[in-house]
């Protein structure tokens, strides 16, 4: 009787976890267009923020030196 039980046990476990590892895997279009939009908005951020870089003269340096600062800084 407990053989079985734990047969049975181990049965839907393993049904569970094939079923739910199948079933994640498929993506619909609209999952795979609100990723290429997630994708070209975070691109465009880079550019711009690339660009404002050029424009200010703030180079890597300088933006780990700010954080730094706003570190130390106590907040308000």
């Amino acid at each position: 009787m407990q053989k079985k039980f734990i047969n049975t046990l181990l049965l839907m476990t393993s049904l569970s976890l094939t079923i739910l590892n199948f079933g994640c895997d498929s993506q619909g279009p609209a999952e795979n267009a609100g990723e290429k939009v997630d994708q070209s908005v975070e691109n465009t951020k880079d550019a711009v923020e690339e660009a404002s870089d050029k424009i200010t003269g703030k180079g890597p340096a300088e933006k780990a030196g700010e954080k730094v600062d706003e570190a130390i800084e106590p907040k308000k």
